[in-house]
C-alpha cells in the first residue's frame, strides 16, 4: 500500500521553492532602442534629408530675380559659363547664406519646442513662453537705442540681444527654482512674469527712439533673415549641433517625463538633472537664435505637433525630424516672404504666424492630435 504524504509533510521534507527576483527595470530598458526599429529611424531620416535638400534647391530658384534650372546648375557647378554670371552672385552671396540661416533657425526653434513640450508636459509650450525671446528683443532694443549696432565688427546688436536672452534665462531660473527643485508650474509662471516685464521695458525704450532706430526695432520684432554674416552662420550652426547632441542624449528620459514625472522617477530618471539640462540648452539656443533673426513665432509650437501626428511621440525620432521639419518650414516661409511682393519683402515672422495660427486653431477645433501618446 502506497501512502501519499500530506501537504504539510511534503512542505516539511521538500526543499522550499525559490522564485528568482525580477531584475529592476530602468528607463534605458523600458525605452530601449528596440522599441524604435533602426530600419524605421533610418528610413524616416533619409526621407527628411531628401525633402530638406529638395527644399533648398526649390528655395534657391525663387526670389526677386527668378533663376532657371540651367542658371542654377551653372552657378552650382562653377562652370565657365557661370563664373561671371549674375546668377552666381545671387546664389552664393545672397540666397544660399540666407537659406542656410533659415534652416539653422527653423531647426533650432522646432527642436527646442519639442523638448520643452515634453519637459513641462504642456502642449502649448514654446521657446517664447519662457520669456527668453522677450529678453533678447529687449537687449537688441537697448543696443539700438545706445547706438551699439556697429561695434565689434557689426556684431554689437546680436551681442546685445544674446546678453538680454542670457539674463532672462538666469532670471526665469532664479524665480522658478526653489530648494534645489524646478517645479514646472513655477517655471511657466516665471516665464509669463519675465515676458510682461520685458515687454513693458521694450515699449518704454521704443517710445524714446528716433524714427530710424524705431524702424529697425520693429523689423527685428517681426523677424528677419536678411543678410546673415559668416560669423552668425558659424555661431548658430555650432550652437544647433551641440544642442542636438545634448537633447538626443536625454531623449529616452524625455519619453518618460512626457508621461509623468512620478513614473519617470520610479524608473530611475533623474528628473531634476534632465530638467536643468533641457531647460538651459533650449534657453541658450533660443537666445542665440533670437539674437541673429529676431522673434519668429509658431515654428517651435506647430512643427512638433505635426511631426508627432505623422511619426509618433518617441523623442529619439521626434527631435531630429522636428529639427529638419522646422528648417524646411522656415526656408519655404522666407522664400514666400521675399517673393510675394518682390522687390519689397515681408518679414518672415508674419508668414510663419499666418501659417502657424490657422493650423494650430485647426488642431484645437478638430482635436485630431495626440500630444504625448
Amino acid at each position: 500500500m502506497i501512502v501519499h504524504p500530506s501537504p504539510s509533510q511534503a512542505s516539511m521534507s521538500d526543499p522550499p521553492m525559490t522564485i528568482p527576483p525580477r531584475p529592476l527595470q530602468t528607463y534605458e530598458g523600458v525605452a530601449s532602442w528596440q522599441a524604435l526599429r533602426a530600419r524605421r529611424w533610418y528610413a524616416v531620416m533619409g526621407l527628411m534629408m531628401l525633402l530638406t535638400c529638395g527644399a533648398v534647391v526649390f528655395c534657391l530658384q525663387f526670389g526677386a530675380h527668378a533663376l532657371t534650372m540651367a542658371q542654377l546648375w551653372s552657378a552650382l557647378t562653377f562652370s565657365e559659363a557661370g563664373r561671371e554670371d549674375v546668377a552666381r552672385v545671387i546664389l552664393w552671396e545672397i540666397r544660399f547664406p540666407r537659406i542656410l540661416m533659415g534652416l539653422f533657425v527653423g531647426a533650432s526653434l522646432a527642436i527646442t519646442g519639442a523638448a520643452l513640450q515634453a519637459l513641462v508636459r504642456n502642449p502649448l509650450a514654446d521657446p517664447y513662453v519662457l520669456g527668453i525671446s522677450s529678453g533678447a528683443a529687449l537687449g537688441a532694443t537697448i543696443g539700438l537705442a545706445l547706438g551699439l549696432g556697429s561695434i565689434v565688427g557689426g556684431l554689437g546688436l546680436p551681442l546685445c540681444a544674446f546678453i538680454g536672452g542670457a539674463l532672462s534665462i538666469v532670471l526665469v531660473y532664479g524665480i522658478a527654482a526653489s530648494q534645489g527643485r524646478l517645479p514646472m508650474h513655477q517655471l511657466l509662471l516665471a516665464g509669463v512674469i519675465v515676458n510682461a516685464v520685458c515687454s513693458a521695458l521694450m515699449m518704454f525704450a521704443t517710445s524714446i527712439l528716433n524714427p530710424a532706430s524705431l524702424y529697425r526695432v520693429v523689423l527685428w520684432l517681426m523677424g528677419t533673415l536678411s543678410a546673415p554674416s559668416i560669423l552668425s552662420l558659424i555661431g548658430i550652426g555650432s550652437c544647433l549641433l551641440i544642442a542636438i547632441l545634448l537633447l538626443l542624449r536625454e531623449s529616452q528620459a524625455l519619453n518618460l517625463l512626457a508621461v509623468g514625472e512620478d513614473a519617470a522617477r520610479s524608473l530611475g530618471v533623474d528628473s531634476d538633472r534632465v530638467q536643468r539640462t533641457v531647460f538651459l540648452v533650449s534657453a541658450v539656443l533660443t537666445g542665440a537664435v533670437v539674437s541673429v533673426s529676431g522673434m519668429i513665432g509658431f515654428v517651435g509650437m506647430v512643427v512638433p505637433h505635426l511631426v508627432r501626428i505623422l511619426c509618433g511621440a518617441d523623442h529619439r525620432l521626434l527631435l531630429p525630424v522636428s529639427a529638419l521639419g522646422g528648417g524646411i518650414l522656415l526656408m519655404v516661409a522666407d522664400t514666400v516672404a521675399r517673393t510675394v511682393v518682390a522687390p519689397a519683402e515681408i518679414p518672415v515672422g508674419v508668414i510663419t504666424s499666418l501659417i502657424g495660427g490657422p493650423f494650430f486653431i485647426y488642431l484645437l477645433m478638430t482635436r485630431k492630435y495626440r500630444f504625448f501618446a
